[in-house]
């Protein structure tokens, strides 16, 4: 059977989806219509119910609780990871209540987690997450949000931190930060959720034991990234919770949801997360 799989070029996703697309591990009869777009492009096509399985921020998902349930392989959760609100220059928050911010996406977790540590603060300009750090030094805008492997080039182009707001989730929640999971539409059989999960899981595992194998295929797509910082990614995106979420995994991502409830940032949900068993 054909499914449809979206998931964005960064190299965390290229590298876990490697396996399954390049018949290294068991698909049990599966195969794959795949599209690469932006995280917040994904988003969207996941509200339309455009694709059977998905990379999906975790801001996205809480919306769309009752269409896609998540898998227990394939997220991005951690330490130290979080998103990075940067400038040319300190901003005090009297200063960020009268700066023009971009954000990488309404739906994106990034979003999410700026506005719990920044509720005063308007709502920020959308844009794609790689065009933020040159809006910034060109003076487009005062101030950015940025993600993925930006967090590791904005010091070398004279940018500035102001503050890490993964630091503000662990510090406030005590938990890893949950960025972005796998999911898979509710309306396929049971049977089949859960051998996507079988199959997303050995992927990862493969894409962890061969990582030397996954280079050329996470190059291909990584916008001519320097290779260091295509592995300082992947270390950082990619560890135990993406083979597993496990019990510390799923808890942080329920804390997610029930502080965005709480914040009456997503729709009261009815605490139906993660693919059946």
């Amino acid at each position: 059977m054909k499914l449809s799989l979206g998931f964005s070029p960064c190299p965390n996703d290229t590298f876990i989806f490697y396996g399954m697309l390049h018949g290294k591990v068991d698909t049990e009869g599966l195969e794959f219509e795949v599209l690469l777009a932006d995280v917040e492009e994904l988003n969207q096509k996941a509200f339309a119910k455009d694709l059977d399985i998905t990379k999906l921020s975790y801001h996205a998902f809480a919306h769309l609780l009752s269409d896609y349930a998540l898998l227990d392989a394939g997220s991005a959760l951690g330490n130290n990871c979080g998103p990075l609100l940067i400038a040319k220059k300190q901003l005090s928050l009297k200063k960020l209540e009268q700066a023009r911010i971009a954000i990488p996406g309404k739906y994106t977790t990034a979003n999410f987690l700026f506005r719990l540590a920044y509720p005063t603060l308007a709502e920020g300009q959308e844009m794609l997450f790689s065009d933020i750090e040159k809006a910034v030094l060109q003076d487009e805008i005062d101030a950015g949000l940025i993600i993925h492997e930006n967090r590791f080039t904005y010091q070398e182009k004279g940018l500035i931190k102001i503050r890490d707001m993964g630091e503000y989730w662990e510090d406030t929640y005590k938990m890893p930060i949950p960025l972005g999971g796998i999911v898979v539409q509710r309306k396929l059989p049971l049977k089949m959720q859960q051998k996507v999960n079988r199959v997303m899981q050995r992927s990862v595992i493969y894409a962890q034991e061969h990582p030397e194998e996954t280079l050329p295929y996470v190059s291909q797509y990584a916008q001519e990234m320097d290779t260091n910082v295509m592995q300082q990614h992947i270390q950082l995106y990619v560890n135990k919770f993406t083979r597993n979420l496990g019990q510390e995994g799923k808890k942080a991502v329920q804390t997610l949801f029930e502080v965005a409830e709480e914040k009456n940032i997503i729709p009261k949900y009815n605490g139906n997360i993660f693919i059946k068993e």
